[in-house]
């Protein structure tokens, strides 16, 4: 309690992770599920550090647009902002364009051969070189911040990949060289066979969901009294998947364990985690393509119901007093 009697604010940090078109969708609901019952605004975040898709949010918010206003645009109300109705109502194809003849990071596949990188590092440099077209990211970096400039909140950061050693890049980061929000968007977003990898001084970028969904160890020595991951690749309960999905039901038991991992460093930390995560129903209505745009308005309809229970259950002792354990069922 503070001298006046009133309880303070804790200090929060907000991790968003990769997740592809679908992924941004749920996760506008989590946001929009967590604003409302915390009563807080995620942009007051101590940190927002976001991945692939969740870097195109984390952009958003960093630049002062509201969780209100990210809603109003994948629904494209009339009332909301025309240019970000564009953005959310024209994601990329459902499928990449043909890819180049030649793998994306040759040097990357041979590091996980030698154990070095991990096993989906080495995966995404072996794959062919995307040749998708990002335009759209640097149309929405340069509406959020004048070119070569960097969204106004201070502890913005955006993960990627270096695809060359695997190591991993927080662009916004103090430790790291300043960069382009335009190409740091670019580069946390380069889904390797996809889209190419973006150069930044010299080295080259792609997604920074190749070593982890969402990076939320990177508040570790934030020393935070609360951190909220949204996680759309992780799932605690395993679903039964079909043709596509079952590639994608792999590929997410992958990032679920990094993740466990990466909380449980937060709450050895005395950091308390409320982890959200999509449910049996939601991955029911996603499929197995994160990228399929056709089932965006499913998706989304789907998550502000499903993550609203969801954020109940987590935040159902308002003082925070129990830990929070991660988020299952429908």
């Amino acid at each position: 309690m503070t001298p006046t009697g009133t309880c303070p604010t804790p200090s929060r940090g907000l991790v968003l992770g990769c997740g592809g078109t679908l992924g941004a969708t749920w996760t506008i609901a989590a946001l929009h599920a967590l604003r409302q019952a915390l009563r807080w605004d995620p942009r007051e975040a101590a940190a927002l550090v976001g991945t692939s898709a969740g870097a195109e949010l984390a952009a958003l918010l960093g630049a002062g647009v509201g969780v209100d206003e990210l809603l109003a645009a994948q629904l494209a109300d009339p009332g909301a902002r025309p240019e970000l109705v564009r953005h959310f109502t024209a994601p990329p194809r459902g499928l990449p364009p043909r890819p180049a003849l030649f793998p994306g990071s040759p040097a990357l596949a041979r590091l996980a051969l030698r154990r070095r990188v991990p096993a989906l590092a080495g995966l995404s440099g072996a794959l062919p070189q995307g040749r998708g077209d990002a335009r759209r990211l640097t149309a929405l970096a340069d509406l959020l911040t004048p070119a070569g400039g960097w969204v106004s909140h201070p502890a913005t950061w955006l993960v990627a990949t270096d695809f060359d050693t695997g190591r991993r890049t927080v662009f916004g980061h103090p430790d790291t060289r300043p960069a382009a929000l335009r190409d740091a968007l670019r580069a946390s977003w380069a889904v390797p066979g996809w889209f190419p990898p973006v150069r930044i001084g010299g080295r080259r970028y792609a997604d920074g969901g190749i070593l982890s969904t969402a990076s939320a160890d990177l508040l570790v020595p934030l020393g935070l009294d609360e951190v909220y991951v949204l996680a759309p690749m992780s799932s605690s309960t395993p679903v039964p998947r079909t043709g596509l999905g079952r590639a994608e039901a792999l590929l997410r038991r992958v990032m679920t364990r990094t993740l466990d991992a990466e909380c449980a460093a937060l709450r050895a930390a005395g950091t308390r985690v409320v982890r959200i995560e999509p449910t049996a129903a939601d991955l029911a209505v996603a499929g197995g393509n994160f990228m399929d745009p056709r089932r965006r308005p499913a998706v989304l309809e789907t998550a502000l119901r499903t993550t609203r229970a969801a954020v109940r259950r987590h935040l159902g002792d308002p003082a925070g007093a129990r830990p929070a354990a991660r988020t299952t069922g429908a």
